[in-house]
């Protein structure tokens, strides 16, 4: 497994989709997932520390596998089959090893509020991992890159735009 860091939430400019930006800790390859608006929103209020008044879904998880003795232990990302990509929530309750299925943005955004790793399948990232400059914004190419250590607040930002500006049809049937 290969360990990876959310560098950045993007939105792709062709589809208008919100797109998470996995970088290796310890290489240059860049894992690019798209994700849902709702599920870009939960973790940008993860990355911001926004706390609601009330537990959010990913909140609820993380109590939930508390109240139940167990702890997130790490986040996988496993595999992509059919353009879907699949991931593992990986638990640990009295010393014994618990798999759940997950959505890898879910897995994600879970893992951001209990402090747990990400890793990545080493055959998936060697396979899709992009090499990508995030450092480096090129107007001129469609992929999505990222500012040099964007701030939350942009993140943030970015998002609400978003979300102000896509319409229902935007997503298709």
């Amino acid at each position: 497994m290969v360990e990876v860091v959310l560098r950045a939430v993007r939105v792709d400019v062709g589809s208008s989709t919100p797109l998470l930006l996995l970088e290796e800790v310890a290489g240059p390859r860049v894992l690019p997932i798209f994700i849902g608006a709702p599920e870009a929103t939960a973790i940008a209020y993860a990355l911001q520390g926004v706390k609601a008044p009330r537990p959010m879904s990913h909140d609820l998880l993380g109590h939930v596998i508390a109240a139940l003795g167990a702890q997130l232990f790490a986040a996988e990302i496993t595999e992509l089959r059919d353009n879907t990509f699949y991931a593992n929530l990986r638990l640990l309750r009295n010393r014994e090893e618990i798999n759940v299925s997950a959505r890898p943005s879910d897995a994600v955004a879970l893992a951001l509020r209990v402090g747990a790793p990400i890793l990545v399948n080493d055959e998936l990232m060697a396979a899709e991992g992009k090499v990508m400059d995030l450092d480096q914004v090129d107007e001129d190419d469609d992929d999505i890159a990222a500012n040099p250590a964007p701030s939350e607040a942009d993140l943030v930002a970015e998002l609400r735009e978003f979300l102000d500006s896509v319409r229902p049809e935007d997503f298709g049937q």
